[in-house]
């Protein structure tokens, strides 16, 4: 009896899954990453496989429709499928390759961003409803800042109504806030809630590193030490670098280098910046050993990977 029940629901998500990616679609007929109108949702799309590409994950949830994408966080690879979703608790300076996509089936994804104040309030509210849950395979570490999950029929119910807002804008301002709110309750209460819920708690170690991160991502600029880091904290050195290391999967000092050089290419993209100049204005004090990390980190020269960049950029214009 169980198992025909496994398939009925199975069937149930695929029809569902398609009927999302139909409406992604829809509103996505270019490549790239694009707000779709209603605060905090976007969409994402990729017609073939691609590069690795470096980016900066900001607090929110990732949810894949059609196709498959792989994110490396340090030394951790994970992959994640349709049906499968992806918590960011933290910023997080991440590499990530569209490995499933094709002009017949694009990878098509939608992003939800989180408010960390909200999931914090929540849970709160929530007590001690949530259940616990064991490691798994996918996120062996609780405290790991990005973690895949799978899916259930009522959260893939809830992001299907969220996007189908984006039809009824006189109905979003009220509904769109209570339907993130309960996306944000389903996942609390999944396989992902322990995960999510050891950065909301004040005292946890995954809490004290989240506010070491927010400092370093205001302040990766200026020269900082470990030791200040750990004051702010209210921690020791040594638990800081483990615990910080659990969470974003590279030490303090490696995670500021990684926001330096994303900005550093962001100066240069967007505001025409030459190399030296957007060195200095990250924090570098040497042009030559900002280029030797930045090829290292990219794969090129500060300018040929900018040329590149913008050439990619004419192209899908």
């Amino acid at each position: 009896m169980s198992e025909s029940l496994d398939r009925g629901e199975n069937v149930s998500m695929e029809v569902e899954r398609q009927r999302l990616a139909q409406l992604v679609q829809r509103r996505m007929p270019g490549e790239g990453m694009q707000e779709s109108g209603l605060a905090g949702l976007a969409f994402g799309r990729a017609n073939d496989t691609s590069s690795c590409v470096s980016s900066v994950y900001e607090p929110s949830l990732g949810f894949i429709v059609q196709g498959s994408k792989s994110l490396q966080l340090g030394d951790r690879t994970l992959v994640y499928k349709p049906l499968s979703y992806l918590a960011s608790s933290v910023h997080l300076p991440v590499l990530g390759q569209v490995i499933g996509a094709s002009a017949e089936e694009p990878y098509l994804a939608i992003k939800v961003s989180v408010d960390p104040q909200e999931v914090t309030d929540l849970v709160i509210e929530m007590g001690d409803q949530a259940p616990t849950f064991e490691t798994d395979a996918a996120c062996s570490e609780v405290s790991c800042g990005l973690c895949v999950a799978q899916m259930d029929l009522e959260m893939l119910d809830a992001i299907t109504r969220l996007v189908e807002l984006l039809d009824r804008p006189a109905d979003a301002p009220i509904l769109a806030p209570l339907i993130r709110r309960e996306i944000l309750y389903r996942a609390l209460m999944g396989e992902m809630g322990p995960r999510m819920r050891k950065f909301a708690l004040a005292d946890s170690q995954a809490n004290r590193v989240s506010r070491v991160i927010a400092v370093l991502k205001n302040r990766f600029t200026e020269p900082l030490r470990v030791g200040d880091l750990a004051d702010l904290a209210n921690m020791s050195e040594s638990s800081l670098y483990h615990s910080f290391k659990q969470v974003t999967r590279m030490s303090p000092l490696q995670f500021q280098k990684k926001l330096r050089l994303h900005e550093a290419r962001r100066l240069m993209l967007t505001e025409g910046l030459e190399a030296a100049s957007a060195s200095y204005r990250v924090g570098y004090e040497s042009p030559s050993h900002f280029s030797r990390e930045y090829s290292r980190m990219f794969g090129a020269p500060p300018r040929a990977d900018v040329n590149k960049l913008r050439g990619e950029q004419r192209e899908s214009a």
